[in-house]
């Protein structure tokens, strides 16, 4: 899953509303495979009063939905597209859009063994 925090998002699945919401990514939990989107998935939790919470009631959170429903906002056409990854001449990782190949960001330094010679 190459996606981080703040990445720019579409929902592909879901039922109501949050099919074809848009939102930026606020939670990633990489070992249950789930993102928290924002204004997606939004559930009303009942809080007891208590001393960190005096006034009680109701709140509204948003929930993790799973990240093989969420595809990445191509930067330069806005729409849903596929990640890649691939390696740079110095060596470097970088994730791009693979619609229209525009890069998304490095995501590991330069390494000798991945530099074209």
């Amino acid at each position: 899953m190459y996606f981080r925090i703040d990445d720019e998002v579409q929902v592909i699945a879901g039922a109501g509303k949050a099919a074809n919401a848009r939102g930026k990514i606020l939670k990633i939990d990489r070992k249950n495979n789930k993102v928290v989107v924002e204004g997606v998935a939004k559930v009303w939790k009942h809080v007891r009063r208590s001393q960190k919470n005096p006034q009680g009631g109701r709140l509204e959170k948003e929930m993790p939905i799973s990240a093989s429903n969420v595809m990445m906002i191509d930067p330069t056409t806005g729409k849903p597209t596929k990640i890649g990854v691939r390696f740079l001449e110095d060596g470097s990782k970088e994730r791009y859009a693979k619609g229209s190949g525009a890069s998304l960001g490095k995501i590991a330094p330069p390494r000798e063994r991945h530099a074209s010679k």
